[in-house]
């Protein structure tokens, strides 16, 4: 039986044995009370060792960081913090651990628990974020599920770049230092493992586009690589992607469904991880003491997801966001740090603003620039703008982005061309716009960057158990 279970049972002298990993031990020699936890709760239970019911060099072993199987009688507590501890009569230790385990009961940097990226799980802060990243993992599959979605595994390896941004991990079985060359003293890949060159994957959207066109309603659920030389909070080699992609659906329909799954999955993660998002709420806002006023986030952790979960979403055109913006006291008083103009990317303390100041509720944005926006975007009837959709977040901007997909072949073809993509290279694609074409439309969220959100971390390499970024693939 787990933590979690025995510590909801009602205590009547029953025997229970705890397994676990020893947080704490402390006491004297006429009493030692031993705190437990299994990772199953973000609560430990307490052993408590009278007398010499446990042998003296037994319990010497009973250190921090050890693991131990511990059986005795489940009693109420006469102490504060927990309503039931076991007294201890019988104690087996799996696994010592000596002064040199570096999880010992004080408070650690974020840094330094990532060069301990092995053993932080055995942290309550971490224990917390990998409990209610499952959570969300599981929310995630249910609630497609429940809305008739199909579960599509898009290829892993694959010789497209769905966003065209190059910045990709090439894959390859060549002799990286004596390569077969062509006569033009190009690598030859057709001696490679594929025939072709390849990489890891940046999106499985194109992908589930195809099973969408046949199966109505996708999604994928997967990793996803990006070769990007980034070293800042928000960025990771390898990450997560959820990417749903509906036939028959337009911008309207994409909107919609995005704000009820996001709103579906956080309102899970309340129900079931409250425990867990109390600590972080406690943890954050201790945090936030040491920083300056204005930095401070203006909504606690649970508010903030409240925040979400409660309103309905803003929906606007970008070119109504940007009058927004323009008009704004922040951009007359030049207190953006980036300029505002029609035809940007959007930066996040824009995005930010008009989540956290003006509209005060989550914002859906639509219909953006053609020229800041991916190929297989549906082209508006002006000429200027397409069928896009970002939805932003207090905090921390954009987390979904997505669009209704451009059906018509030839202007497919068009665009396709005119962002230097060659035709042959997605002939695929490009087909199932000659072959019983539809509207469709879908959307992607970073799981990363849904689980930093949920779970009020600052760094997204706190909510992933091994992160890769640049100079650092350990573990």
């Amino acid at each position: 039986m787990q933590i979690k279970e025995i510590l909801t049972q009602t205590p009547v002298q029953q025997e229970v044995t705890v397994k676990g990993w020893v947080r704490t031990k402390r006491g004297q020699a006429a009493v030692t009370f031993i705190a437990i936890n299994d990772g199953s709760t973000i609560h430990n239970i307490q052993a408590v060792v009278e007398g010499n019911t446990i042998n003296e060099e037994t319990l010497k072993l009973v250190t921090t960081g050890a693991c131990v199987a511990i059986t005795g009688k489940l009693i109420a507590s006469v102490g504060s913090g927990q309503a039931v501890e076991v007294q201890a009569e019988k104690i087996e230790v799996y696994g010592t651990a000596d002064e040199t385990f570096p999880m010992q009961p004080k408070r650690h940097s974020m840094e330094f628990l990532r060069e301990k990226a092995h053993l932080r799980f055995r942290t309550n802060t971490f224990g917390a974020v990998f409990r209610i990243r499952h959570a969300l993992a599981f929310a995630i599959h249910k609630y497609f599920n429940d809305k008739g979605f199909f579960y599509l595994h898009t290829p892993i390896i694959t010789a497209s770049d769905a966003e065209g941004a190059g910045e990709m991990f090439h894959v390859t079985t060549l002799d990286i230092k004596n390569p077969p060359k062509t006569e033009t003293g190009d690598i030859d890949y057709k001696e490679d493992f594929f025939g072709r060159e390849t990489s890891l994957t940046v999106s499985g959207q194109l992908e589930g586009e195809l099973g969408a066109l046949a199966l109505s309603k996708i999604y994928t659920f997967g990793p996803t690589f990006r070769a990007e030389n980034s070293n800042t909070t928000r960025h990771l080699a390898e990450f997560w992607m959820i990417e749903p992609e509906v036939a028959f659906y337009e911008l309207e329909d994409n909107m919609t469904l995005a704000e009820d799954f996001v709103q579906n999955v956080i309102q899970y993660a309340l129900e079931n991880c409250a425990d867990d998002l109390a600590f972080l709420e406690k943890r954050l806002l201790e945090e936030e003491k040491n920083k300056p006023q204005n930095e401070r986030s203006p909504m606690s952790l649970i508010e903030k997801l409240r925040f979400v979960v409660d309103n309905q979403f803003e929906r606007l055109t970008y070119t109504e966001a940007i009058d927004i913006l323009l008009k704004s006291k922040a951009h007359k008083e030049k207190k953006f740090q980036y300029p505002v103009e029609w035809g940007i990317d959007l930066q996040s303390e824009h995005e930010r603003y008009l989540v956290e100041k003006h509209f005060k509720k989550p914002v859906i944005l639509t219909n953006y620039p053609r020229e800041i926006k991916a190929f297989y975007m549906k082209q508006d009837a002006d000429g200027k703008t397409v069928r896009a959709m970002d939805v932003l977040f207090p905090g921390i901007g954009e987390i979904i982005g997505g669009s209704q997909r451009e059906d018509d072949y030839e202007k497919l073809v068009t665009r396709v061309k005119e962002v230097g993509i060659d035709p042959e290279n997605i002939w695929w694609y490009l087909e199932t716009r000659k072959f019983g074409s539809a509207p469709h439309a879908g959307f992607g969220l970073g799981f990363e960057r849904l689980v930093l959100f949920v779970t009020g971390m600052t760094n997204i390499r706190d909510v992933i158990a091994f992160p890769r970024t640049p100079k650092s693939a350990e573990f």
